[in-house]
């Protein structure tokens, strides 16, 4: 073979070499540390790049993207001597390549040790009640050490969150208990104050139904007072203009009387006392006009022997008619009657024949 061939074959290959190794690509988001036989020379951005071959390397490659690293749980104990397991999350981002590589060996564990002693510092200071109940607090000031010390690693810390607290077992049972506790507490006082106003309400109600009743009912009888005022008024009235004497009255009285008894739940009927009253009342009526005839026949025809007088004779006479035409009236009134308890017995009792069939039947 030709030893010009062979040299140029050589040539081109160290050639191709040599651009190999000069050039270097860097990814959006990412940043290489170049060295110089060992010493830091600089820190290539993304895009192509030239180097040095041979004497030009790659140190470290650093991702300058926000970073998540999140942290086991740590026992942290309180104030008031209670052990608390506590993790954390922390958000950090590379500000400086050149710092986080050359500054710091180990900048994840150096962060993660500092977070753990900034916690003991921060939670030390605080009992357990305000440990959990000051997490904006905790974070806040975690984030305040942090941000400080990483600074001259080239490392921001944009934000630490406390991802869980966790108490001894035997606080959670006790702190279970006093919440149970509380809101049996908050339920008995809200169930005491619906009964207490229910009650009230009720009360309230109650009252306002018997006033109003007692309103209508006080109004329902001034109305049905002023109502028979009125008629009363009008009868007496009535009776007045129409000069209406005894004898008339007598009549109604009588006229009235078959009408007790026309209503189906009546069961017994009284017979007033003033009834042999209007009944004589009635046959008076009948029986003056007849007086003076019968007492002048009744002397033309039978002459008193003893010396009577004329009149006195006849006034006794009429006064016998006038008393059977009273028994007879009463006969009336009391049959009458009786009709209108037999029609009402019937109308209750079909089966039970009625008082004109068994007379007709008799």
């Amino acid at each position: 073979m030709d030893p010009v061939l062979i040299l140029v074959l050589v040539a081109a290959i160290v050639v191709v070499f040599v651009v190999a190794s000069s050039v270097r690509i860097v990814p959006q988001a990412r940043r290489y540390n170049i060295e110089r036989f060992g010493r830091y020379r600089r820190t290539l951005q993304p895009g192509l790049n030239l180097v040095v071959p041979v004497a030009d390397r790659i140190n470290t490659k650093l991702d300058v993207r926000e970073q998540v690293y999140s942290s086991d749980p740590r026992p942290v104990i309180t104030e008031d001597n209670l052990v608390v397991n506590i993790d954390t999350v922390l958000y950090y981002q590379i500000t400086d390549p050149r710092a986080a590589a050359y500054e710091v060996a180990d900048y994840l564990q150096a962060i993660d040790q500092l977070t753990v002693t900034t916690l003991r510092n921060v939670i030390g200071s605080m009992d357990l009640e305000e440990t959990l109940t000051s997490r904006e607090e905790i974070n806040s000031r975690l984030r305040a050490v942090l941000d400080d010390a990483t600074g001259k690693w080239g490392i921001r810390v944009n934000r630490v969150e406390i991802k869980a607290i966790d108490p001894p077992h035997t606080i959670k049972e006790a702190m279970e208990k006093q919440m149970r506790a509380e809101r049996d507490k908050r339920a008995a006082i809200l169930h005491a104050e619906g009964d207490r106003q229910a009650k009230i309400l009720t009360a309230e109600g109650t009252k306002q139904k018997d006033i109003l009743e007692a309103q209508g009912t006080q109004q329902a009888m001034i109305l049905r007072a002023d109502g028979e005022a009125k008629a009363v008024e009008l009868v007496f009235q009535a009776v007045h203009r129409n000069n209406a004497d005894a004898k008339i009255l007598a009549y109604k009285y009588l006229e009235t009387l078959p009408h007790l008894a026309s209503s189906d739940n009546n069961t017994f009927w009284v017979i007033p006392g003033e009834l042999t009253e209007a009944i004589r009342t009635v046959t008076r009526a009948f029986g003056e006009p007849t007086q003076p005839q019968e007492a002048a026949e009744a002397s033309a025809d039978h002459p008193s022997d003893e010396g009577g007088t004329p009149e006195l004779a006849a006034g006794w006479t009429a006064s016998l008619d006038a008393a059977a035409a009273a028994d007879e009236a009463g006969k009336q009134a009391a049959a009458a009657v009786s009709d209108a308890k037999a029609e009402a017995e019937a109308a209750k009792s079909p089966q039970t024949p009625r008082r004109g069939q068994t007379s007709g039947d008799g």
